[in-house]
């Protein structure tokens, strides 16, 4: 029976799949070196898949942002069920299947983390506000507010060969939720499972036509033609990455660059973490962790180990043991721990690092000559055992601390004093993580102040995390990844700052009532509208400006004094005269803040059954002038903000509520929160 072919990789550009018109290149199974695809892009025009990523931009950003979510949620729901297709073909990166959870699962889990933080910590507009309103005159009439807004370029992802979906999913997720087209260029190794999943999410038809685009093998003139609203992403090595950043077409058009590059992670064992302790057991464990996930093939792995001198030799030897306990094979074997390098040429590039390395550092174990393989061809797959090196005077190498091999090996570095410690983890010129086992809050204290200014991420582990870290090497979606220097000085990931790194940040000027209509937020000085009290309107009735201005109350005695008996807040400045008048912010008995937030509620909530469901909670309290026994309040309450859900029957409205006395000057300024219901039956 004949072999069958490889695959043929194809783009997706311009609204379709497309071949490269040459022989192309065949891409091999890490493992078994059996042809899996052949790659190639020639013949694609790529200025004309830059100008089609952009015409997709207004189908986006007439989207807002709750619908972006849902759409990717739709997306990561359909991914999550096709999964155990996306693990079939992991197995030929070289993958086991737990390494390929942390890049399938891991991926799609990002994409769904995204959908919900859109939805959760962003409100359902085009146009987001960032800040407070800033007053530039004194009569309200001159303000200026900070907005963002999406670019309207295509992000152009570049991406690293070791993890094809992660690598995707996390950049992808956060430049759609922004509202920007994107074109993805896997790294050609192993760029059939990022077409693959490419393919899967396009079925879906859950995007509009243009917002993903694929390129499978080079990029060709393609950064030729970025322009000032377009964005360049880069995960890779720190060599490629700058030939890139130097790019004539970013250089020039100030394109938006960010690059996230191997480097040189160290982990540090603390000095009172010796043999015995949770901590020595909990760093031994990590390191070997990092050296074999993946086979070491991870931009957080661990690259060099940092231990007090006294431990070195129990370090060493507890690495030792634990390195030898691996089991080398075929990724798809149950038995097998580590599977093969990405390609033979990897292996190679490992090899020669290690090379280098040793003009510093001696071998302590394992060869990256001799296998022992419980299955797989050491001859076709890219099979390495790990290696830990030692260098006996870190402070006086410079291999160690410049050189990466990009796999499974890792150098052990003993340090003299904490001092000596952060020198040695800065020594690595900026890195993406950098981690410290210890159970003593001064060490904490003293190494993470140190190193934090050259890491993007330091990770604490201790007893008392042991079962619910994460991990060294485990970038988060709400934690941001990245680092200064080596690491290549970008930021990734990072929650809601990672959507904002596609948008164009504005200050806008003017009157407020101008600014009110910009960004659909209501602000001193912009027009109210009184007349029917705003907590009988639905969301499909209220309008940003509605307003109450509420009758007032006078504050008794007998009130500040039974808030006191009821709640227990008996705060002298509350009850005792004297005391009160000698305290330079008051002239006398002050009624409690609470107790002035309470009345304000009782006097403009409206008690009957009606749109607003549900009050869930109150920003920016603060309590400006004090209340004296006797003064009158009365409350002007302003509908701030609307945000309708996409996927509910109602949506959350903010409100500014202001609080003043009988001499207009205002006591305490706050938003109260409320959830309206969209429709509500009209009285009788």
């Amino acid at each position: 029976m004949a072999a069958t072919a490889p695959r043929r990789l194809e783009s997706h550009v311009c609204g379709k799949w497309t071949p490269g018109q040459g022989a192309g290149k065949p891409l091999l199974d890490a493992a078994t070196g059996a042809p899996v695809a052949t790659i190639d892009s020639s013949g694609i025009d790529f200025a004309a898949v830059l100008a089609h990523g952009r015409a997709a931009g207004p189908a986006l950003r007439a989207m807002t942002i709750h619908e972006r979510a849902l759409m990717l949620k739709a997306l990561g729901l359909r991914l999550m069920e096709l999964k155990d297709e996306f693990h079939a073909l992991s197995l030929a990166t070289g993958a086991t299947p737990r390494d390929g959870w942390i890049d399938i699962e891991g991926g799609i889990g990002t994409l769904l983390n995204y959908a919900s933080r859109g939805r959760r910590d962003l409100p359902n507009t085009r146009v987001l506000t960032e800040g407070a309103v800033e007053p530039l005159s004194k009569d309200a009439t001159f303000s200026a507010q900070h907005i963002l807004v999406p670019l309207e370029g295509v992000a152009v992802h570049i991406n690293a060969f070791n993890f094809p979906c992660w690598g995707m999913l996390e950049k992808l997720a956060p430049t759609l939720l922004a509202g920007m087209p994107a074109i993805i260029k896997p790294a050609s190794q192993t760029a059939y499972l990022t077409e693959l999943m490419v393919r899967r999410m396009l079925e879906t038809r859950l995007l509009p036509e243009g917002a993903l685009q694929l390129i499978c093998g080079g990029v060709g003139d393609l950064l030729d033609h970025v322009t000032c609203q377009d964005v360049v992403t880069f995960t890779g090595s720190a060599a490629t990455g700058l030939k890139l950043r130097q790019h004539p077409a970013i250089v020039e058009n100030a394109v938006r660059f960010t690059m996230e590059a191997d480097s040189l992670n160290a982990a540090i064992l603390g000095p009172d973490a010796a043999h015995g302790t949770p901590e020595f057991d909990l760093f031994t464990r990590e390191v070997v962790g990092e050296m074999t996930a993946k086979a070491g093939q991870k931009c957080t792995a661990i690259r060099r180990v940092i231990v007090p001198r006294a431990h070195l030799h129990a370090v060493a030897g507890a690495l030792r043991e634990r390195l030898a306990a691996v089991t080398l094979g075929l990724p798809g074997d149950k038995a097998t721990r580590m599977g093969p390098l990405a390609s033979l040429e990897q292996r190679a590039e490992v090899r020669g690092a290690i090379e280098a390395l040793r003009a510093d550092a001696d071998m302590v174990a394992g060869d990256p000559f001799e296998l022992r393989l419980a299955s797989g061809d050491p001859e076709r797959g890219g099979f390495m055992a790990p290696v830990l090196l030692a260098c006996d005077n870190p402070l006086a190498a410079r291999a160690v601390h410049e050189v990466e091999a990009f796999g499974p090996v890792a150098t052990l570095m003993p340090y003299d004093d904490l001092d000596e410690a952060v020198a040695l983890a800065r020594a690595g010129r900026g890195s993406l993580v950098s981690s410290l086992f210890t159970d003593d809050a001064a060490v904490a204290e003293r190494v993470v102040l140190g190193m934090a200014p050259f890491h993007g991420r330091v990770m604490l582990g201790n007893r008392d995390s042991a079962k619910s870290s994460t991990g060294h090497g485990s970038p988060l979606p709400m934690l941001v990844h990245g680092g200064p220097g080596r690491a290549g000085g970008g930021e990734e990931l990072g929650g809601i700052r990672a959507v904002k790194h596609y948008m164009q940040r504005v200050a806008v000027q003017g009157a407020p009532k101008l600014l009110a209509a910009v960004t659909g937020r209501w602000a001193e000085g912009a027009p109210a509208t009184t007349g029917r009290h705003p907590f009988r309107k639905p969301l499909s009735e209220l309008r940003v400006g509605d307003q109450l201005v509420t009758d007032t109350r006078q504050v008794t005695l007998e009130d500040v004094e039974h808030f006191a008996r009821f709640t227990g807040d008996t705060f002298y400045a509350h009850m005792d005269e004297a005391a009160a008048r000698a305290n330079p912010f008051f002239e006398g008995r002050v009624a409690h803040g609470y107790l002035i937030v309470s009345f304000a509620a009782g006097l403009f909530v409206q008690p009957d059954p009606g749109p607003v469901l549900a009050n869930y909670g109150i920003d920016n309290l603060r309590f400006l002038t004090p209340v004296n026994i006797g003064d009158t309040l009365g409350v002007r309450l302003t509908c701030k903000e609307i945000n309708p859900r996409a996927d509910a029957e109602y949506g959350e409205v903010r409100w500014d509520c202001r609080v003043s006395n009988q001499h207009d000057a205002v006591v305490a300024q706050y938003d109260v929160l409320t959830m309206v219901a969209k429709e509500w039956p009209a009285p009788g």
